[in-house]
């Protein structure tokens, strides 16, 4: 056990003399980085390409196509004659033909149909934004925490060191007889029990970045390290009430533009299925020639007789419908019914966007509290920390005294970090809800 601590130490003790060269990331670089490499996102990408091809398609049905065609026919055995015979004979007819037809009236369907894809693309663009947002919060946190670890950290380290100023100093009194060893002993034990807790909190940092940087995509944590952000005075932040918060979420938020989208797509669909019910005008064009050659009869040539059989014609095709076993009146109702439940689901998601927002406001003022309260702790701990102090150097205090003393300012320590970075994260989850959508 203890060479597996001794092992450990020095492995760390190498990550952390490497560290001044780590690159220090900022939580905008943190963000912007995971934005651009995230895998969910990348796929939420891929459906708004997918969006955009289906609005291409659907905008060029209003384009006229065009075909041509080729047709060989060869025939074999008894056929009828001109007089009213059968007979055996062979026969060839080749055709060639070209034409085209467009829309001109669709009943309000292709027109309808392009708004409905223009708005399922931008409910996928607003999906991408939330996404987007999703990864941003999850950094937010991941980023947060290797922040705090890294300062607890720094609380560790000066305890160590602050031990290792009594282990000092209780050497030299041992040296000079005005210390027993057993006094020595406890100090340099409780020396062993911070760096002991030193290393659990290397140890908690480094997979604090290891979790960060899997959320980066980075291929590993190595030459990896946080950038503590600005952290403003606990004292002099005024939180906005929730319903402020709601009123400027409503017009910002993705999730929401995005089932508004959806419920305005699902209105156009209304309309394309009421479209049915319209006549509908198609026109259409083609050209085309043809050969023709039977078995022991005299026949014009090929040329003579493609220009001879040359044709054009125009079309208008017009289509009314009358009765169609009802299914047009139930494609419009069924439209209607996901009309409502898109309605739905838009009041569900503004309930919860409320919801999340109340439960934000609510974390921070808690955090906001419990910072508050640990700074003054921290401060009384300091205080008595430092009085105890002076008493055990001028030996009216004795190790244990010291120990409990000291003991009581890292716990303080510890919690005032803790406590801040935790106040921090709820603020930027409340402030979060405020802000328009990470790019």
């Amino acid at each position: 056990m203890k060479k597996s601590i001794i092992i450990t130490s020095l492995l760390l003790q190498g990550f952390f003399v490497t560290a001044p060269a780590q690159q220090a990331w900022t939580l905008q670089q943190c963000i912007d980085h995971a934005v651009e490499h995230n895998l969910s996102v990348k796929q939420y990408e891929d459906a708004v390409e997918q969006q955009k091809i289906t609005l291409s398609t659907t905008k060029n049905r209003r384009l006229p196509n065009l075909s041509a065609s080729a047709n060989e026919s060869l025939g074999f055995g008894r056929g009828l004659t001109e007089n009213n015979t059968y007979i055996n004979r062979n026969t060839q007819s080749t055709s060639f033909d070209i034409s085209t037809n467009m829309p001109l009236i669709t009943g309000g369907q292709l027109p309808n149909e392009i708004k409905q894809r223009k708005l399922d693309l931008q409910a996928a663009l607003a999906d991408l934004d939330n996404a987007k947002e999703s990864v941003a919060l999850q950094v937010i946190s991941a980023y947060l925490e290797a922040v705090c670890q890294k300062d607890l950290v720094k609380v560790a380290e000066m305890q160590v060191e602050l031990s290792d100023a009594q282990v000092k100093r209780m050497q030299l009194l041992f040296d000079n007889k005005k210390a027993s060893g057993a006094e020595l002993a406890q100090i340099k034990a409780t020396k062993a029990n911070d760096e002991a807790s030193l290393t659990q909190n290397r140890n908690a940092y480094m997979l604090a970045l290891l979790d960060l940087s899997q959320l980066l995509e980075l291929p590993s944590p190595e030459n990896f390290d946080v950038q503590a952000p600005t952290v403003d005075d606990v004292n002099s932040v005024v939180l906005p009430l929730p319903d402020a918060v709601y009123s400027e979420a409503l017009g910002l938020k993705p999730q929401i533009q995005a089932e508004q989208f959806r419920l305005k797509s699902a209105e156009r669909a209304v309309s394309v299925a009421k479209s049915a019910y319209y006549p509908t005008l198609y026109f259409g064009a083609g050209m085309g020639s043809s050969y023709y050659k039977m078995e022991g009869a005299r026949a014009n040539s090929f040329g003579t007789q493609l220009k001879d059989n040359f044709n054009r014609y125009l079309s208008f095709s017009l289509s009314v419908p009358i009765f169609n076993r009802l299914a047009t009146r139930n494609s419009v109702r069924a439209a209607k019914v996901q009309v409502h439940t898109q309605q739905i689901q838009l009041e569900n998601t503004r309930k919860a966007l409320y919801k999340s927002i109340q439960q934000a406001y609510y974390n921070a003022v808690a955090a906001q509290r419990q910072c508050v309260s640990t700074d003054v702790s921290l401060a009384s701990a300091r205080e008595a920390f430092a009085l105890m102090k002076t008493k055990y150097e001028n030996g009216k205090a004795n190790a244990t005294d010291f120990q409990d003393s000291k003991t009581t300012l890292v716990k303080a320590e510890a919690s005032a970090v803790q406590a801040r970075y935790t106040f921090m994260f709820r603020q930027r989850i409340l402030d979060f809800y405020r802000t328009v959508n990470v790019k």
